[in-house]
């Protein structure tokens, strides 16, 4: 899974925002303990992100409560944001 997200950026972006425009949390952690490998590994991402390597793994741990800040964080460490964007009229 990693290399496949490796070699297409955009499917990481597509996923992401997949998972959060459905809002479920359990997929989203899922889906970043994956991606953490693609970005160069917890060593690389936790500094980027301002978190501690040990609050990066206590972040996307099964049992991890993920905060809003810490989401954001770790996007930042990948190199990612959040943005708002309107919703669409279903």
């Amino acid at each position: 899974m990693a290399e496949l997200y490796r070699a297409d950026p955009a499917l990481v972006r597509e996923t992401l925002n997949s998972i959060l425009a459905d809002g479920d949390p359990a997929e989203l952690l899922i889906v970043l303990r994956k991606l953490v490998p693609v970005f160069g590994g917890a060593e690389a991402v936790a500094p980027r992100s301002g978190l501690a390597p040990a609050q990066l793994d206590h972040a996307l741990a099964s049992q991890g409560d993920l905060a809003f800040g810490d989401l954001a964080a770790i996007l930042k460490g990948m190199g990612l944001r959040l943005v708002v964007q309107p919703a669409h009229a279903a």
